[in-house]
């Protein structure tokens, strides 16, 4: 039986850009099972980090692609509206608060054993006070779930989805960390973006949680058993001048180093899952290995890779998709909060979904999702 999965990057208001992706993703699975779908049926497991776990939620919780668009629309200006008398370099520049509460209109006080989600959920954080990454997800068996005995933590079922959703997002610089309580009588936790893990591109965090038994899933891999459709909120290639660098202040220096070791991550995420899994939407990784050109490393692929993104550069875009942008639109594209570009973002992230987005990539979530219109509705996860 076709296990699903569906991972969700980070990227601020660049989240437009994979809702376009996931409008076309719903279309062509209803397309392919006659009938109109909605994304929590088709996935088994659908996780994400910062923008990202927040589409992921709301898919979870049974919302259709559209709606999901009309919602980020809404919250995006409310959340990013700057502070009012902030210190610019003492506090962050938006109000959590404004977050929380969209977060907690569309989720309530529901937790994550929270019968509201419709399918499996995992959100990825960091807890910066122990320097950890959390991959927390809504499965009761996986370790961490029910208090223990002896009472030294809370366990993940009584978290609020809010509060992990909030906690993904809590970008440093952007927003303040996230408080959450995870053992009776000790200070909180501390929690910031999951963007600052190795998991940005959640898709190799998704496949340890589906594969690794201690996650509580432990799902057999191999092309046709396994599918995981990634979805990125568009990337540019950063390149500073030598000399411009040389004369960089060292805190701007260090902003620059952090960014560029998020995407860098971020590329060895898409090797590591190139090299191991089938794919009909390879990435050129760089100019040594190109896209891995069809090589696997296992002597048979452990699951089917799909990647859809774009690439924030006049080149591609003229090349790809046949647009020209003016020079200040393209060089506003890549910000991670600015309201202002997401709907030219959506519209070219709504035609890449048209060229890229074909029905044959996702016949294995077609196949599942008729096997389960076949047998009635699933158990929890």
């Amino acid at each position: 039986m076709t296990r699903t999965i569906l991972a969700l990057d980070g990227g601020g208001v660049r989240g437009v850009v994979s809702i376009a992706f996931l409008e076309r993703v719903e279309a062509l699975l209803s397309e392919g099972v006659g009938r109109p779908v909605r994304l929590h049926e088709a996935f088994d497991l659908i996780g994400g980090t910062s923008t990202g776990a927040i589409i992921a939620t709301a898919l979870a919780l049974g919302m259709p692609a559209a709606e999901v668009r009309d919602l980020y629309f809404r919250l995006a200006p409310k959340v990013f509206r700057k502070a009012r008398f902030r210190l610019p370099g003492f506090a962050p520049i938006f109000d959590a608060a404004r977050l929380k509460e969209e977060l907690v209109a569309f989720c309530g006080d529901e937790t994550l054993a929270s019968p509201r989600l419709l399918t499996g959920l995992a959100v990825v954080a960091k807890r910066v006070d122990t320097a950890s990454a959390w991959l927390l997800t809504n499965n009761p068996r996986a370790r961490y779930w029910d208090d223990p005995p002896d009472g030294s933590y809370i366990g993940n079922r009584h978290f609020r989805i809010a509060d992990t959703v909030r906690a993904s997002a809590a970008a440093p610089h952007y927003f303040a960390p996230e408080p959450i309580s995870v053992a009776d009588g000790a200070p909180p936790g501390l929690f910031i973006d999951g963007g600052v893990t190795a998991h940005n591109n959640p898709s190799l965090a998704l496949l340890q949680i589906a594969t690794i038994p201690a996650y509580g899933y432990a799902w057999p891999t191999g092309a046709d058993e396994l599918l995981i459709i990634s979805v990125g909120t568009g990337f540019s290639v950063r390149r500073i001048e030598a000399t411009a660098a040389a004369r960089m202040r060292p805190i701007f220096a260090a902003g620059a180093a952090l960014i560029g070791m998020i995407d860098e991550i971020g590329r060895q995420v898409l090797t590591q899952m190139q090299l191991l899994g089938r794919t009909d939407t390879p990435w050129r990784l760089n100019s040594e290995v190109d896209d891995l050109g069809g090589f696997v490393l296992p002597a048979e692929p452990l699951f089917t890779f799909q990647r859809y993104d774009l690439r924030y550069d006049a080149g591609w875009l003229a090349s790809e998709l046949g647009l020209s942008l003016a020079a200040r639109d393209l060089e506003r594209l890549p910000a991670l909060a600015d309201p202002g570009t997401m709907p030219l973002a959506h519209e070219i992230a709504t035609a890449a979904a048209a060229r890229f987005v074909r029905p044959e990539h996702l016949r294995l979530a077609v196949t599942r999702l008729k096997q389960r219109d076949a047998t009635g509705p699933r158990p929890p996860p």
